[in-house]
């Protein structure tokens, strides 16, 4: 049985139709730079996620970076972060001149530990990047309350958190505003790099769409100067008919996340911990484990797709070194990028096949 980690045609092949209409809609239009296609997509995903504004932007990476430049953070401000992330999370921050500042990660549920971040906080701080792993979100209360106290901005990193809640309140609604991925590989993904950034304040969204655009407004009138962060047309028109379908694929994300759990119980097997209020979209399947590495090997031996998210913490990469970083800063962090090992979810897996991904790890172990 050959099982890979993700299974991307098996999603096309189930919507291929509705798919190709709407892309084909946007090449009768010709509107590929924005357009209705985006504005519709952007409309229904505000709602969604029970924001007020919803802004399709060009990735990921950029939801992120216009975000640091729409609330003015600069050269010389520090921003605080994770440092066991994708690399885009601090690269961020770097790329608008400012410091990443990393606080380790809670052991049990891999996000930013609150507890770490107010002695980090310094005069020069301006944000806070917490950054929802996995799938599951951070601790937003305990955070806001320290953003509120020492007047600092928040974004939430949502890129592996669309349609994931915390006592009620859905990814991108905590902060000043929420960053998400669209990348092929995400719970939604497009045919290609996407992104969005929600928020409950109109003058930020005002500034976002602004800055999205090369800065202008009126056209060829720049007040500010932006980027080239525009979402494509065809993208949010596919994206706009996977979403009809994401509770669906999110339900059936959990429903083997929950097989799993009870396969692996009272083996040496760490099955993934969902903070109390939190209801994970399971992005990722993330178990920890003994001999990492050597499992990752017998998977594939077994034709089973695995992957490792991440295998270097973030303050221990070269291109972070002027930040003066050393091992042994980010204890759990840096354990975690030993023993994490993320397996099939993917909402097209199906018990039995689920079951053979479990007996295979269990069986590595010299379980039967």
């Amino acid at each position: 049985m050959r099982i890979p980690i993700l299974d991307l045609k098996a999603q096309y092949a189930a919507i291929k139709d509705e798919v190709m209409q709407a892309i084909s809609e946007v090449c009768e239009n010709q509107a590929f730079a924005l357009g209705p296609a985006v504005a519709e997509f952007e409309e229904n995903v505000a709602a969604y996620c029970n924001s007020k504004h919803a802004i399709g932007v060009s990735s990921g990476t950029d939801a992120l970076l216009v975000s640091l430049m729409a609330l003015d953070v600069k050269p010389g401000d520090e921003v605080i972060t994770t440092p066991f992330s994708f690399f885009a999370t601090a690269g961020c921050v770097v790329r608008v001149g400012a410091r990443p500042v990393f606080v380790d990660v809670d052991p049990d549920f891999f996000n930013i530990d609150p507890a770490g971040i107010e002695e980090k906080i310094t005069g020069k701080t301006r944000a806070i990047i917490p950054v929802h792993l996995f799938g599951q979100l951070a601790g937003m209360k305990a955070i806001m309350e320290i953003a509120q106290q020492k007047n600092l901005a928040v974004i939430e990193d949502a890129a592996q958190a669309i349609g994931a809640s915390r006592d009620g309140i859905k990814a991108g609604n905590f902060g000043n505003c929420g960053c998400f991925s669209f990348y092929p590989t995400k719970n939604l993904g497009g045919f290609g790099d996407g992104g969005l950034v929600t928020t409950n304040t109109d003058v930020l969204a005002d500034d976002i769409r602004t800055l999205r655009d090369h800065g202008q407004k009126p056209r060829y009138f720049y007040k500010v100067i932006g980027g080239n962060f525009r979402l494509d047309g065809i993208q949010g028109a596919v994206l706009n008919v996977k979403l009809k379908y994401l509770d669906d694929w999110n339900e059936k994300r959990g429903q083997n996340a929950a097989l799993y759990d009870s396969l692996f119980a009272g083996s040496p097997v760490r099955t993934p911990a969902i903070d109390p209020g939190n209801v994970s979209i399971y992005h990722q399947y993330t178990i920890t484990v003994p001999e990492r590495d050597k499992l990752q090997k017998y998977l594939a031996d077994n034709d089973i797709g695995s992957a490792v998210f991440y295998p270097k913490p973030l303050h221990l990469q070269d291109c972070f070194k002027e930040l003066g970083c050393k091992e042994g800063d980010m204890p759990v962090a840096e354990r975690l990028c030993k023993e994490v090992l993320s397996l099939p979810v993917y909402p097209e897996l199906l018990p039995d096949e689920v079951e053979y991904v479990a007996r295979t790890v269990l069986k590595f172990y010299g379980i039967s």
